[in-house]
């Protein structure tokens, strides 16, 4: 008797700052399998530092193209020795480290297309790069050319209207102008300009794999609107601008089929379709499996705010990136420094450095906080710009000091309420369907998320999002089988495992909080007209 075929799957990749990683996701959305390439333990021969090397300027950030190419090798080859069935993979896609970018030389397409499957990629694609240590999302180093970009389209808002973003440096339309303005010899001898996304998913194409639209609205250079390059943005950037990224494309697109390569050194089937690469939150987003009205919380060492959007309202604060899973909505993004840092130092200030006295004083604490309303941001915060503490009574008058419980509410309720508000100025709205996705350390604080529940007036449910672009990319590849026959992408995740329900709002939570939203706002508005408080 035959012995059954081994299930299919899909692979999701993710190129990450400081490793390669893989899941393959069977078809009831389990992973069978994970591993990864870390590249400073794995390929120390490059001299890394957390995936990168930092420059004597201390803001140019790079990392060696070639690396990530040997990783790639590395893993493969991992995944062969333990006896992985490559037959089996139905489909593959990936994530890369949003901002970062690769320049092929002149000719590489030729090579990439006629690989030998006796010799490692690496080996072949040793000449193909233009620029050999590639800028990424850490690198600071192009302010003059983020002030170029904005005065060539009409300033910063008039750039997030038309890209999601005003001119960050790590972006990498900036990126571009800078080895333009700075090495234009390196800019002439390049035939494509991939992002770190594309440019893995062109490893496995065997060609040079298109820009999607999600990553690509991290560049300050797509139309998030039109869904195409802006010609004021190429045009200030660089020449010929166009023709080095290619036409973008939509993030459920499937590219094309395996490169020979992989078939024929480690057994892929022929029909193994790669789907479009994305950017690692655009992944991520996938991974929790967001939905229209959803919000994601990480409360790491900063905080981060995953949004779906139906209608964005691009500001100078946050990111509006295309979805990518909804070629007709948005995700918005937004950053706040005093995270997780900010909350332990007041939990050593006001509750004798105990998380059990901390959540206590949350406990026994009303909702609203009898009105007093504090701004907690040891570090310069980049939402709002402001640095400093400030707390304000009931009759929002200042005040240099809260009672020790009073200050532990005083900070969790502003740092959501800072959130909510942030969200809703990019266009965000909760609806009667929203749920909060929370993860990060403080997620498994039910005190906390209960101020969260309360504050948003939605419902909390924590999910393990340690591979959360990994597997959203395998989801994004069992999408991309689907997509074409209009299947949304909500279907085909329904039997992945669900998140648990961790906190709902309390009676009353929402005309508390309709209160204190607009006098929050308003205080932050205050303190910000002070110009002496930016430089404290």
């Amino acid at each position: 008797m035959a012995e059954p075929a081994a299930p299919r799957c899909c692979l999701g990749w993710d190129f990450s700052t400081q490793q390669v990683k893989v899941v393959a996701v069977d078809a009831d959305l389990n992973v069978s399998y994970e591993d990864s390439v870390h590249f400073d333990r794995d390929l120390p021969e490059f001299g890394t530092q957390g995936g990168v090397h930092v420059h004597q300027d201390g803001l140019t950030v790079t990392s060696p193209v070639l690396m990530w190419v040997q990783a790639l090798d590395i893993i493969l080859e991992k995944m062969k020795a333990s006896g992985f069935d490559f037959s089996r993979v139905l489909a593959l896609s990936g994530a890369g480290q949003q901002h970062g970018s690769v320049y092929w030389r002149a000719g590489a397409g030729r090579v990439l297309m006629s690989l030998s499957p006796d010799l490692w990629v690496h080996e072949q694609l040793q000449a193909c790069f233009s620029v050999s240590d590639c800028p990424v999302w850490m690198d600071c180093s192009t302010a003059a050319q983020c002030r170029q970009l904005e005065a060539a389209v009409g300033g910063a808002q008039a750039l997030s209207c038309l890209t999601g973003s005003r001119a960050y440096e790590r972006f990498t339309g900036n990126q571009i102008a800078k080895i333009y303005q700075q090495n234009p010899e390196a800019y002439s001898h390049t035939e494509r300009i991939s992002l770190v996304s594309s440019f893995a998913a062109s490893l496995f194409l065997g060609s040079y794999c298109p820009v999607d639209y999600s990553d690509g609205s991290g560049m300050n250079l797509l139309q998030i609107q039109d869904k195409v390059w802006s010609q004021a943005c190429l045009d200030a950037c660089a020449p010929h601008l166009e023709e080095k990224l290619g036409s973008p494309v939509p993030s459920c697109s499937v590219v094309g089929a395996i490169s020979s390569y992989y078939v024929r050194r480690y057994g892929f089937p022929p029909g193994c379709k790669v789907m479009a690469f994305t950017g690692d939150n655009p992944a991520s987003l996938a991974g929790m499996r967001l939905e229209e009205g959803d919000i994601a919380v990480s409360l790491g060492t900063s905080d981060t705010l995953f949004l779906w959007l139906r209608e964005p309202t691009p500001a100078l604060e946050g990111h509006i990136f295309c979805s990518p899973v909804d070629p007709q909505h948005y995700m918005a993004l937004l950053c706040f420094k005093n995270g997780s840092l900010m909350r332990e130092k007041i939990r050593d200030e006001s509750a004798s450095c105990s998380w059990s006295e901390f959540s206590k004083a949350l406990r026994s604490t009303q909702m609203g906080n009898g009105g007093n309303l504090g701004f907690y941001f040891d570090v310069k915060e980049i939402t709002p710009e402001m640095i400093g503490r400030h707390r304000f009574n009931a009759e929002n008058r200042e005040v240099s000091a809260f009672p020790r419980d009073v200050e532990i509410r005083a900070l969790i309720e502003g740092q959501f309420m800072a959130k909510r508000i942030h969200a809703e100025g990019l266009g965000y709205q909760v609806m009667p369907k929203t749920k909060i996705l929370a993860t990060g350390g403080a997620s498994h604080n039910r005190d906390i998320l209960q101020v969260l529940a309360d504050v948003f007036g939605a419902p909390v449910y924590v999910i393990d999002t340690a591979n959360s672009a990994c597997v959203g990319s395998a989801y994004r590849a069992f999408h991309g089988l689907a997509a074409e026959t209009g299947v949304p992408f909500s279907e085909v995740v329904k039997l992945a495992p669900s998140p648990r329900l961790a906190a709902t709002p309390s009676p009353g939570a929402s005309q508390v909080y309709a209160a204190l939203l607009p006098r929050y706002a308003q205080l932050e508005q205050r303190i910000l007209s002070q110009p002496r408080r930016l430089l404290e």
